[in-house]
């Protein structure tokens, strides 16, 4: 791919580097080493720009001239036309796919569930990305980094998206990039392994869960010295801050009440913190909106550590011994993940400490959802015309907490992050809406969730015209047609 670097700044290496995010440590590194936890401290990296030298836009709406020019690749990305809050990477070492090409829309019957006022209700539908999930995001800033270091064998481990992400940029660009991917036993959708499988990637499955391929893929990493994807990687939150661009975007520029966001391993949650803080420091929004981290109840780490144990952002220095003992005690009572809502099934959030920052930053508040919260919000969001993989509903399920406990207002503009389309998994959808109840009790009542609220069954008739035509008139609000 031919990427034109004329409308973009060049990237002096100078000008980002990397930080330890420990305040004790603070250990710096330049952004062309791939290096992903602290050498000194072992601790999470941040990407940090000496805004200062660089030119910012001065106002947001500068970046609307980018819309212009579709066909710079550059500008085409909906990442990558704000290269300019971005700016680690040179443009020509750019890798895209042609991402970020969402929608933010407002849903009536989803604001009806949650109990806010019609048209403040809004859901920001990344399923619409190449790969089908938000990953995109962070991939192409990751791929990016990848190429500018020079790096050609790459790999995760995921519940679904990340692995079907990294697939799909390894397949469907010429770069020469090598996909590994590991995944754990059982611990992912078909509608998501279908993908890295098609796309190609090396696939290992382990046994174990997220956590456990976590671990091992880092260890691996670390000996063959294989690139990292995953979101403990400093460049992918970096791609993941546009998320929250297209969102004020949308808005015309101006910021939301509240932002909801599934959990999981809380690099989204990350990044958004970062970014309003980025741009508050810059002068390019006059308020953040308060973020809301939502957990699924079968995966509840940050809800447990946060709400129930007080851990705290502390300037930096959260009491580590909190997260440490809470962690013993799932180790000793060999506590998994469990949750219907398979992307978000994680224990062991290894963005944590950049989530609580962002806690911090946004004024934010954590909730756990059931799965059978989950799932009626996900037959809501779906009846409203945008289809979501169970993770994604848990915003809309815990918006409705939040409006349930008065913390969200009926007249609060909020935004709701649906992070993975609805074919990501279907077996979830079409159980929660079959008539068989013995296939929903196999995919969803071992979950904990016992009815199907909303559900929109189909209609067995026998294979006769007129028997067709009684059940149309019966069920359709629309009388027949001659």
């Amino acid at each position: 791919m031919t990427v034109s670097t004329s409308t973009l700044p060049r990237t002096d290496t100078d000008l980002a580097y990397q930080r330890c995010i420990n305040p004790r440590c603070g250990v710096t590194l330049p952004v062309d080493r791939a290096v992903f936890s602290c050498p000194d401290c072992g601790d999470l990296l941040d990407v940090i720009y000496d805004w200062d030298r660089l030119p910012v836009p001065s106002r947001l709406s500068d970046f609307e001239a980018k819309w212009s020019r579709r066909l710079d690749p550059l500008c085409f990305s909906g990442v990558w036309r704000f290269h300019d809050l971005m700016p680690f990477v040179p443009p020509e070492k750019v890798v895209t796919i042609g991402e970020g090409q969402t929608l933010l829309r407002p849903s009536t019957k989803a604001a009806q569930y949650v109990g806010v006022n019609e048209g403040n209700l809004l859901l920001q539908y990344e399923g619409m990305n190449p790969s089908g999930s938000f990953k995109d995001n962070g991939m192409t800033a990751a791929f990016s980094h990848a190429n500018m270091v020079g790096a050609r064998r790459v790999a995760c481990a995921s519940t679904g998206n990340t692995s079907a992400s990294l697939a799909v940029f390894c397949s469907a660009t010429d770069f020469g990039f090598k996909a590994i991917i590991f995944i754990g036993s059982g611990k992912i959708a078909y509608g998501k392994l279908a993908q890295a499988l098609d796309h190609g990637a090396l696939t290992i499955q382990i046994v174990g869960d997220f956590d456990d391929a976590l671990a091992r893929v880092r260890e691996v990493a670390d000996r063959l010295g294989i690139y990292l994807m995953n979101s403990v990687n400093p460049f992918r939150l970096e791609g993941q801050k546009a998320v929250m661009l297209r969102v004020l975007e949308a808005l015309g520029w101006e910021v939301p009440d509240w932002i909801v966001v599934p959990g999981g391993n809380l690099g989204n949650s990350s990044a958004f913190g970062k970014a309003f803080q980025e741009l508050h420091y810059l002068g390019l929004i006059d308020r953040i909106p308060r973020l809301a981290v939502i957990n699924a109840a079968g995966a509840q780490t940050l809800d447990q550590l946060v709400r129930s144990r007080g851990l705290l952002w502390n300037s930096g220095l959260p009491d580590e011994s909190i997260s440490k003992a809470y962690y013993d005690h799932l180790d000793l009572e060999h506590i998994r993940a469990s949750t219907i809502a398979s992307a978000i099934e994680i224990n062991r959030p290894v963005n944590l400490k950049k989530c609580l920052r962002a806690l911090d930053v946004c004024d934010g508040v954590v909730r756990q959802v059931s799965d059978q919260e989950i799932m009626d919000a996900k037959a809501r969001v779906g009846a409203g015309g945008l289809g979501c993989e169970p993770a994604s509903a848990a915003s809309v399920a815990g918006a409705k907490r939040l409006r349930e406990e008065g913390i969200i207002a009926p007249s609060d503009r909020v935004v709701c992050i649906l992070t993975g389309h609805q074919l990501k998994d279907p077996n979830a959808t079409v159980a929660y809406h079959s008539a068989d109840r013995e296939e929903f009790d196999r995919v969803l009542g071992s979950r904990g969730v016992k009815r199907a609220g909303f559900a929109n069954r189909p209609v067995v008739v026998p294979n006769e015209l007129d028997a067709i035509i009684r059940t149309i008139g019966l069920y359709s609000d629309a009388p027949p047609t001659a």
